[in-house]
C-alpha cells in the first residue's frame, strides 16, 4: 500500500495501452477450456469499478452457462441477422450473411449487462438533464470488463443482433430493467492482429486526423492547435505495441 497510486510506471502504461490496442470483438476463436471463477470474479469486479453518473452504479450482470438459454439466444441471433440483411446493400448482402458475428455457444460464459434506471432513484445527480447518462455508465462498465478480460487473456464478443423482447423473456428480466450488452466470454486460440471486420474488408479503420475537429464542428485546422494537428497526422496505429 506504500506505492504511489497516482502515478503509472512506464511498464504499467505500456500494459494499459496494450490492452486497449489489442482488445478484439471475438467471434470465431473461442476454445473449450473453462473460464475459472477466480478470473471471472476479477473481471466482473473491474467492470463494477467503472465510473457512473451520480455514483449510481446502475448495472447488473446476469451470468449464463446454461445450454438451453444459450440456444434460445442463438436462435434469436439467427432470426435477427436474417431480418437485418434486408437493410444491407445488395452487393454486400451475401458477404454480410457469411460473416461470423457471434460466439454464443462456443464461449464458456455469456453475460448480459443490464441498466436499472430505478437504482438509487428517482433522482440521480447528473442524470436530470441528460437521462441517457445512465446507459452511458453501463457502457463504461462494459469497456472496463473488456479491457480487464483482455489483460487476463480472455476473449470477449458483444452480440447486438438480438431481440430485446426475447432476451428479457429468456433471462426473466423485470419490465423496468433494460439489457444493454450481451457478451460472450472465454479462452481463445488467438487474438487477431486486426479486428475481424477490418480483416474481412467490411470497413477500414479511420485515421485519427479524420475524426478530430478544432474548437467547432468541421474545423480541421486552427492556429492555436498547430502542434496537435501535426501530432495526430503522424500518430502510430498501435503505439506501445512491440
Amino acid at each position: 500500500m506504500g506505492e504511489n497510486m497516482s502515478e503509472f510506471s512506464s511498464q504499467e502504461k505500456s500494459g494499459l495501452y496494450k490492452a486497449i490496442y489489442t482488445r478484439r470483438d471475438v467471434r470465431s476463436h473461442f476454445i473449450s477450456k473453462p473460464l475459472s471463477d477466480e478470473v471471472l470474479a476479477r473481471i466482473l469486479n473491474a467492470a463494477h469499478h467503472a465510473p457512473s453518473v451520480g455514483f449510481s452504479q446502475p448495472w447488473n450482470f446476469v451470468l449464463i452457462r446454461d445450454d438451453v438459454t444459450k440456444e434460445k439466444i442463438k436462435k434469436s441471433f439467427e432470426q435477427e441477422k436474417i431480418k437485418s440483411a434486408s437493410d444491407v446493400d445488395h452487393q454486400k448482402k451475401e458477404k454480410y450473411l457469411s460473416l461470423k458475428l457471434e460466439g454464443i455457444l462456443e464461449s464458456d460464459v455469456n453475460i448480459c449487462i443490464t441498466y436499472d434506471p430505478t437504482k438509487f432513484g428517482p433522482f440521480v445527480i447528473g442524470r436530470s438533464s441528460i437521462p441517457e447518462t445512465g446507459i452511458y455508465s453501463v457502457c463504461c462498465a462494459v469497456q472496463n470488463l473488456w479491457l480487464a478480460a483482455r489483460a487476463e487473456g480472455i476473449g470477449v464478443g458483444w452480440v447486438s443482433i438480438l431481440s430485446i423482447e426475447l432476451l428479457k423473456e429468456a433471462l426473466s428480466l423485470p419490465e423496468h430493467i433494460i439489457p444493454i450488452a450481451y457478451l460472450c466470454l472465454g479462452h481463445v486460440s488467438e487474438f487477431a492482429e486486426k479486428p475481424d471486420l477490418e480483416n474481412a474488408k467490411w470497413l477500414t479503420r479511420l485515421e485519427l486526423k479524420d475524426v478530430i475537429y478544432f474548437e467547432k464542428w468541421g474545423q480541421v485546422s486552427n492556429t492555436d492547435w498547430e502542434e496537435m494537428n501535426g501530432l495526430i497526422r503522424n500518430v502510430l496505429d498501435y503505439p506501445f505495441i512491440k
